[in-house]
């Protein structure tokens, strides 16, 4: 049995005995159940509006909390009665865990309540008025100012910490997920004793405990799930990589279906895109080996994102790579963030719609959350000389795009003030500038070229793209910074 709230609890119960018996914030003693059911609902109410919750022992009698004991038939009737005092009489409804302990060889009864985030917890069918809290080891009424504070500290659940599956047993959550691979990614051993295993799955938010079950998380399924289709609500969130002949989606070449959590299967769908994508041959070190078009980096970076900043809300979408002969999109369901301006994505402070799976994806080290990955991207795209990376928010979806190589005299001229505007963005992050040197070198062309890269700089001056960052000094030694600098 794992009761990942006990040995606190137990703590707690000995504390308010010694060395005089006192009542506390986070325990309340009951010889039995109270037939004023009322109260009893008061105290469930105080205890779920009380940081980190609390508990009610029976079977400890006042005032000098000497210790009866509680038979199995009356476990049977408090745990019924306040369970349905729970659900019936408490809004939000609360979902209470219990255990009976032997304390100095006497069986208690432990009712666990936990913490609501959803603040103030009160009567149900009542005004927000009709809440209670804990005070010196007592339940009073809250006050106004009590209520405002509850108020303050309340949240409602992250799409990440709702239920996944039904309730499952140990065993059966074991056999759903990945956890291999999970203790891999956080170079953490995978324990071997099962409640321990349990309690390390409550820390990582991948289960959550309820009674003698447990329910496996929205993050714990999408991150590591061995197949996400047992997860009915999750099944069509299963990133899609589709591979086109030519540079259209007439023709289809095939087609593959994730079948595991994000971050259980990432590292196999990498792989399966290093050997999908078109190779070149490059010498390194006198040996030749072969490498993909794009940038691995990139390809990491843009997938993570496209993972962890999707919109979940968004039903019947899921991410989706698709491969042409001379590009590849990344497209995930989910507009931009309120406030997020398109030409201001490369090195802003980074923002998630889901802070659970972007911090675990860190922690895995999958992909940054500092805000740089869109800067890495680009300057791995640089280093290929491949066309700037194109952005571009779709209705209902926000998809990147990267080209493969093309030469300088290849590109637009709306391609080439895209590259030279992410240019000077990589420049200023890096405490530097763009200059007619730097940009000749981030499109691999010689100095023959210097004309042609200087009236290139004039038109993304003249499309506001970037600007000058002395006016005072010559032409030819002219500085250049992003319009926003």
């Amino acid at each position: 049995m794992n009761k990942h709230w006990i040995a606190q609890a137990v703590a707690s119960l000995h504390a308010s005995r010694e060395p005089i018996p006192h009542e506390i914030n986070e325990l309340d003693w009951k010889a039995r159940l109270s037939d004023n059911r009322e109260r009893m609902a008061e105290h469930l109410i105080a205890f779920a509006n009380n940081p980190n919750g609390g508990n009610l022992v029976f079977g400890v009698a006042e005032p000098d909390a000497a210790l009866v004991g509680v038979s199995k038939e009356q476990m049977v009737e408090i745990v019924g009665q306040l369970t349905n005092l729970g659900r019936d009489a408490i809004e939000p409804p609360l979902v209470l865990d219990h255990a009976m302990v032997e304390v100095d060889q006497v069986a208690l009864l432990f009712v666990h309540i936990p913490e609501c985030r959803n603040k103030p917890v009160h009567r149900r069918g009542k005004s927000i008025e009709e809440a209670w809290v804990r005070s010196s080891g007592t339940t009073r009424k809250a006050s106004r100012h009590d209520i405002g504070t509850l108020m303050l500290h309340s949240h409602a659940p992250r799409w990440e910490e709702l239920r996944a599956s039904s309730l499952l047993s140990a065993s059966e959550v074991v056999e759903r997920l990945d956890l291999e691979t999970i203790a891999r990614l956080l170079q953490h051993p995978l324990p071997t004793e099962e409640d321990e295993l349990i309690r390390w799955l409550i820390d990582e938010s991948i289960v959550t405990p309820d009674g003698s079950g447990y329910y496996i998380t929205n993050f714990g399924a999408i991150a590591a799930a061995k197949q996400l289709e047992q997860f009915a609500t999750l099944a069509r969130k299963r990133i899609r990589v589709i591979r086109y002949r030519g540079t259209n989606k007439v023709e289809t070449i095939d087609e593959l279906m994730g079948q595991k959590g994000y971050a259980a299967g990432f590292e196999g769908l990498i792989g399966y895109l290093k050997r999908s994508l078109p190779h070149s041959e490059v010498i390194q070190q006198s040996l030749r080996r072969e490498v993909t078009v794009y940038p691995e980096i990139a390809l990491r970076e843009l997938i993570a994102n496209s993972l962890i900043h999707q919109d979940f809300s968004i039903t019947g979408a899921g991410p989706t790579v698709e491969i042409f002969d001379d590009r590849i999109t990344f497209t995930n369901p989910g507009t931009l963030l309120p406030g997020k301006r398109l030409d201001r994505l490369i090195g802003t402070t980074p923002e998630s719609r889901n802070e659970v799976l972007a911090s675990a994806f860190r922690r895995y080290r999958i992909c940054e959350e500092r805000g740089t990955g869109f800067q890495k991207v680009v300057a791995n795209i640089e280093l290929f000389g491949l066309p700037p990376v194109l952005f571009s928010p779709q209705e209902n979806s926000f998809q990147v795009t990267l080209f493969a190589p093309r030469k300088f005299a290849e590109m637009s001229q709306a391609e080439r003030i895209e590259a030279c505007y992410q240019h000077s963005i990589l420049q200023y992050l890096s405490s530097q500038t763009l200059t007619n040197t730097t940009l000749r070198e981030r499109f691999k062309v010689n100095e023959k070229q210097r004309n042609q890269i200087t009236n290139l700089i004039a038109d993304a001056v003249t499309a506001g793209r970037i600007k000058r960052k002395d006016a005072s000094s010559g032409n030819k030694f002219a500085e250049y910074w992003p319009y926003w600098a």
